[in-house]
């Protein structure tokens, strides 16, 4: 089966999400569209920091309910400034005050004051936590970078699926899995009529692509574009240590 992709990569990307974070102060959808992307983003890092601090899997669960509903009962959006720095930051320290202060949220939520809870996937997490992790803050790195990389990934595979981008999705699967070792090149591109020169530039392109979107993905959660590499070099290194 012969292979190829549309000529370059696609450059267009949707606002970033500092820039929904701003948005969001002018409306109430805008508003709404910003905390979906934010917690989402960011509720898996904070429950392994959870869970390395000591907290039991219904514990860790608990306080980042517990903190996601406080976020959303104060209209956190608003407090946001990109000047001030990274919002993984910012949510780290949330949780830790939070932390802190627990007891108080908890006798809170028996007087009823709590908010309604929100889905989160924790089994999918747990099944993630590396326990070569200990550490808390390494914990909420490695979580961080993984969520990056599997977004990409993500809108990598969309784009396969869309037509966007021409191939079997599923090579590209095979040879992007960490941790794994890759089937050979001859194996493979035999099983879908490639040549292994063809195979092999179908990966490059891919890598090209999934580069760019990481890429991406990073730009979103950073207030100035000179910031990318540094979050960039920061992801590479949660990811080995």
């Amino acid at each position: 089966m012969a292979v190829d992709t549309v000529a370059g990569a696609q450059r267009e990307f949707p606002p970033t999400r500092w820039s929904l974070v701003l948005a969001a102060r002018a409306g109430k959808p805008a508003r709404q569209t910003a905390l979906n992307e934010l917690l989402a983003m960011y509720w898996a890092p904070l429950y392994c920091y959870a869970r390395r601090k000591g907290l039991d899997r219904d514990a860790a669960q608990d306080v980042v309910q517990g903190l996601l509903a406080q976020l959303l009962e104060r209209d956190f959006v608003a407090q946001l400034d990109p000047a001030k720095g990274r919002l993984r930051a910012y949510l780290r320290t949330a949780l830790n005050n939070y932390l802190v202060n627990r007891h108080a949220h908890a006798a809170a939520q028996k007087r009823g004051g709590g908010a309604p809870m929100l889905s989160l996937d924790v089994d999918s997490v747990e099944r993630q936590i590396d326990p070569a992790t200990p550490n808390p803050d390494a914990a909420f790195e490695r979580e961080w970078a993984v969520q990056v990389m599997q977004r990409a990934l993500t809108q990598l595979r969309r784009e396969f699926e869309s037509g966007t981008r021409r191939g079997p999705f599923a090579v590209v699967l095979a040879f992007f899995q960490p941790g794994t070792d890759p089937p050979s090149y001859a194996t493979v591109a035999a099983a879908h009529g490639m040549s292994v020169p063809q195979l092999k530039a179908f990966l490059h392109r891919a890598r090209v692509r999934f580069r760019d979107l990481v890429r991406h993905e990073v730009e979103q959660t950073v207030a100035d574009a000179s910031e990318v590499d540094a979050e960039i070099g920061d992801l590479f290194r949660a990811l080995s240590g």
